[in-house]
């Protein structure tokens, strides 16, 4: 299939394969965003690595601790904040029409683990 969407509570991911320019969508309930292939292959790798990273601090921090973990390119920045079982995700586009949106706790987990399933294309 060439187009693809999923969408829940707070969050949705596309692909449409037959795009010309803008092959990605990211975005929540009330906003969204195009992406190019590049800046969607980004988006997908940094959530999966910071997803990641939230899981192995789990075991690093104190029971109340919060942190904040980036990842970034020269096409968008990420950043997971808050509890490593619940946390926020913000997106800033570095180039061409940029912009800058974020996901609440507790919609982070479904959005990355919908991202998972886009990482072979």
């Amino acid at each position: 299939m060439s187009r693809i969407l999923k969408k829940g509570q707070g969050w949705r991911i596309g692909w449409d394969q037959k795009a010309s320019l803008y092959k990605g969508l990211v975005g929540s309930d009330d906003w969204a965003f195009e992406l190019t292939e590049a800046e969607f292959k980004d988006f997908c790798r940094f959530l999966q690595q910071l997803t990641e990273t939230m899981a192995i601090m789990k075991e690093e921090l104190m029971e109340d601790e919060r942190i904040a973990c980036e990842a970034e390119s020269d096409l968008l920045w990420l950043e997971v904040e808050g509890f490593p079982e619940s946390y926020s995700l913000r997106l800033i586009l570095h180039q061409g029409r940029r912009g800058e949106g974020n996901w609440n706790e507790g919609t982070v987990k479904d959005l990355a683990q919908a991202a998972y399933s886009f990482r072979y294309i």
